[in-house]
């Protein structure tokens, strides 16, 4: 059964998810100037990566139907849950979130802890390595990551097919991370079963890397990231880092944030690209 647009519905479900969201549900400070109750829209449309504009229109009700990478881009954007998320898709027209837009949908916790890390190096992951969100100083040590789309989006599949994928890990890593890869994916073939979206990562691969292919037959398992990571920025040269790890059992999701010990060089230049994270999104945002 077809979902038709229901632009009225639609207006009127952004309206009072904007008034429920605070400030501080986004990391947002509250002003002392704020009268109205919840985000104003164009707070809303920011994190939602869209114009006010066109935001004010879906609330109005007079807006054009959005594709389903605008609902999702809004879903994120409003921290809706799996369940308001699925009725957004269905009051804008489509039956529910494709399975690459549900994977890539982050839960309002993980979201808000996002949210206060505004200014870390940390990013959130997807349970095939897809890099779902990353806050500027993330994407200034590792480069923008959330842009790819079908099998690209998964890590793995980057690490195997592109070589730019490795440039900015320490040549000494390399080895170690092809097996981790290969052994992470294993595990999830395992649990997803034949048919899963795992299950056709490996099979594609096992065709395209001669590298996967021959690590796939050792069969190992169990091998996991270290908490240590060694990087090689084109920028600021050589970083030791650490890895701490949140995961989201439910969403099969994980938030990486990666820190350096005080008054080592590493730490001195991490502050470095921050800096230049923060304020190369600024300036792209003006």
């Amino acid at each position: 059964m077809e979902h038709a647009f229901d632009r009225s519905s639609l207006g009127a479900f952004l309206r009072t998810r904007r008034s429920a969201l605070q400030p501080e549900d986004v990391g947002l400070r509250r002003g002392p100037r704020r009268r109205a109750p919840g985000l104003r829209r164009e707070e809303v449309a920011e994190l939602c990566t869209m114009s006010a504009d066109y935001f004010a229109r879906l609330e109005r009700g007079d807006g054009p139907q959005p594709s389903e990478q605008m609902v999702a881009a809004i879903a994120r954007g409003l921290r809706l849950t799996p369940d308001e998320r699925d009725h957004l898709f269905l009051l804008a027209g489509y039956r529910t979130a494709p399975r690459e837009l549900r994977s890539a949908h982050v839960s309002p916790g993980l979201m808000r802890v996002m949210d206060g890390l505004a200014h870390q190096t940390a990013q959130i992951m997807g349970p095939l390595g897809e890099t779902l969100v990353q806050t500027p100083p993330a994407v200034a040590l590792l480069g923008p990551q959330t842009q790819y789309t079908g099998h690209a989006r998964s890590a793995a599949y980057r690490w195997f097919t592109d070589p730019a994928a490795r440039e900015r890990y320490h040549p000494d890593e390399h080895g170690k991370n092809s097996r981790t890869n290969v052994a992470l994916l294993r595990e999830a073939v395992t649990r997803g079963g034949p048919g899963s979206a795992a299950a056709d990562l490996a099979d594609v691969l096992r065709r395209t890397s001669e590298e996967f292919a021959r690590l796939w037959e050792r069969h190992e398992v169990g091998l996991r990231w270290s908490e240590t990571k060694r990087f090689l920025h084109p920028q600021v040269g050589e970083l030791d880092l650490y890895c701490q790890l949140l995961l989201d059992p439910d969403q099969g999701q994980s938030l990486l944030v990666f820190t350096a010990t005080p008054g080592t060089v590493s730490y001195e230049k991490l502050a470095l690209l921050s800096v230049l994270g923060t304020d190369r999104f600024a300036a792209d945002t003006q």
